[in-house]
């Protein structure tokens, strides 16, 4: 794979129409030139998926995603074995080899077993797919924090060694080492020791000329005068204290649903019905009612009537 400088890796991610800014192109160059992994925070809907989805894309590789959960243990994250393939082996052996009072030799009983537990048998989940893969994927381990503690630690263990230990056929050491991307949403802390393993980067809110940039980009069909009236009324509603503060992912939901209406601006009645598309908890809704007034006058929005 070649060699990349800061400019060729922003020019590589502007190409998949990620608008980046310094920070996020030397956090991406970093990574890739230390071969650390990069851990990315930030509120939910600001695009921290995105990142390791353009890398894949801007380095033409594959990306392996292992979404973390409550619950994840290592063999959903590792491997499994196909139980149900295997049993229909036995039988099909069962079966093709006939019926016989004959002991097994401790040689059949061994080669049996080892066909049994061979690769063709074996259920490759994200780290081992990543471990084995013929070229440098971009591994992304999406929103680590909701799994546990014990994961986080057989995590960093993965992260610093590069190598799996499967009992039945031994260990198996990285062909290619990945690019490593990790997100997190603050559900709870992690631990210092996986934060000094990675780089970290924080991505809050984009500001009104960036989220700007991200609908026309991302909704070439939007007129621009309500391109510009949506930016600036997310930007107000985000000074609101709501439950769950919507982020640039709702944006782009709401310029593609109006523009899909064929609007040229935003209209009041238009505003209110479509609320759900970017809140999405009742007390938000509520919240953000009572205060349409002001969020109008900041947006410049208005209602049919006030051009009659």
């Amino acid at each position: 794979m070649p060699q990349h400088t800061r400019e060729s890796i922003q020019t590589l991610l502007q190409a998949q129409g990620y608008q980046t800014d310094p920070q996020v192109v030397m956090s991406v160059f970093l990574a890739m030139q230390l071969r650390k992994p990069l851990l990315i925070e930030g509120p939910a809907g600001v695009g921290k998926t995105e990142i390791a989805k353009v890398m894949a894309r801007a380095l033409n590789t594959d990306l392996i995603r292992l979404q973390c959960y409550e619950g994840l243990d290592a063999n959903h994250a590792l491997y499994e074995w196909n139980y149900q393939r295997q049993l229909l082996h036995l039988k099909v052996l069962e079966v093709t080899g006939g019926q016989t009072t004959e002991i097994p030799s401790v040689e059949a009983i061994q080669a049996q077993e080892e066909t049994l537990f061979s690769d063709k048998f074996l259920l490759k989940r994200p780290l081992l797919q990543a471990i084995t893969h013929h070229r440098p994927p971009v591994l992304l381990i999406d929103e680590v924090d909701r799994a546990d503690e014990e994961f986080e630690s057989f995590l960093l263990e993965v992260l610093s060694d590069w190598q799996i230990t499967i009992p039945e056929i031994g260990t198996i050491q990285a062909t290619h080492i990945p690019y490593v991307v990790v997100t997190g949403n603050r559900v709870r802390e992690l631990s210092e020791a996986l934060r000094r393993r990675c780089l970290y980067l924080w991505i809050d809110y984009p500001d009104y000329d960036k989220e700007l940039a991200i609908v026309l980009e991302k909704v070439p069909q939007i007129d621009s005068r309500l391109a510009k009236q949506i930016s600036s009324f997310m930007q107000a509603l985000r000074q609101l204290r709501l439950e769950k503060t919507p982020g640039i992912a709702e944006t782009l939901d709401w310029a593609t649903a109006l523009a899909a209406l064929h609007l040229d601006h935003l209209d009041k009645d238009l505003v209110e019905q479509t609320l759900g598309v970017i809140l999405k908890d009742w007390k938000d809704v509520r919240h953000v009612q009572l205060s349409l007034s002001e969020l109008y006058e900041k947006a410049g929005v208005i209602s049919k009537w006030d051009t009659l």
